[in-house]
């Protein structure tokens, strides 16, 4: 895979078929991260071999995939995300009884203003195997606001100085649900919480099973580094704390930087499908008291090594 776009703005996708050869047009929206794809109907996919793998390439190429004008049912929303493996629920905001496997992210005027998704995070890496990636689709947003933002975190580790990729190779953290979603909670439900999944410990640096890129892999759920502390880091106290926890902030702040990211505007009907393996995305939360409603089908991955 090539690390630089092409010089054209569109790029035409060929799909073989049974039925005569057609194309679709593949708009890059930046040049590290995020394309729109445009006369690809998702439904289509559940059953066009030739059409799923051309987006799952394009997906990898990409790292997050765009499309506009999706009217599917929940039953093809969960269909087409099957196509990338078996889905999970949340355990905290559940699944769609009539569509299992599909969460509803409904924020409406009834809904408490949250702060879990305007955070830069990839989602579930308190898990001990984190998601894939997902397949989200807009039922209805404001008229403005409520963007989402993607990050290119194999570029962020790219683009790290040499001598701290040297000193954060080898390292590993922890990933805490019970310190994110578990916060608000009274104590015991927060317990009971991290009884169910208690702190997953990745490493610092993965290795994408598919690209074998190298990816920058902490994020909001990440809670402190745990095997940081050695002769060779420390010489005194003051060399763990704070400074395993300055490395860490240091790291986490690359997702921050504008020359990684991607910034997608909502309307009914438009999807997003993102590879949660290399990215972190951060939904903004500037629209309360308007109302948007999301879909997600979110896709089983593996252990990150």
């Amino acid at each position: 895979m090539s690390d630089t776009l092409s010089s054209t703005r569109w790029t035409p996708a060929l799909i073989r078929r049974d039925t005569p050869r057609v194309s679709f047009e593949v708009e890059p929206l930046t040049c590290t991260i995020g394309a729109e794809l445009h006369g690809v109907n998702l439904a289509d996919a559940i059953h066009d071999d030739d059409l799923f793998a051309e987006i799952k390439n394009l997906l990898l190429e990409h790292k997050v995939l765009f499309l506009r004008d999706q009217e599917f049912s929940r039953a093809e929303h969960v269909a087409f995300a099957q196509r990338f493996g078996p889905l999970m629920d949340h355990p905290v905001a559940g699944s769609d009884p009539e569509a299992p496997g599909l969460v509803r992210i409904y924020k409406d005027l009834d809904s408490k203003p949250e702060h879990y998704e305007n955070a830069l995070h990839t989602d579930g890496t308190w898990r001990e195997r984190p998601g894939m990636g997902a397949v989200l689709r807009c039922v209805e947003c404001p008229p403005v606001g409520g963007d989402t933002m993607w990050i290119n975190m194999a570029e962020a580790y790219r683009r790290l100085p040499e001598h701290i990729k040297t000193r954060i190779e080898g390292l590993r953290a922890k990933h805490s649900i019970e310190a994110t979603f578990g916060a608000a909670m009274p104590i015991e439900q927060r317990h009971a919480l991290k009884d169910r999944y208690p702190d997953a410990e990745h490493p610092v640096v993965r290795t994408h099973p598919e690209t074998g890129e190298k990816i920058l892999f902490v994020n909001s759920f990440t809670t402190h580094l745990v095997n940081y502390h050695t002769p060779e880091n420390v010489r005194f106290g003051q060399d763990y704390a704070p400074g395993a926890s300055h490395l860490l902030n240091y790291l986490l702040s690359q997702a921050a930087v504008p020359e990684y990211q991607v910034r997608w505007r909502w309307r009914p009907n438009s999807v997003a499908i993102w590879d949660n393996r290399s990215t972190q995305h951060y939904a903004v939360q500037d629209y309360w008291p308007a109302v948007r409603k999301m879909e997600r089908a979110e896709i089983v991955g593996d252990r990150p090594v």
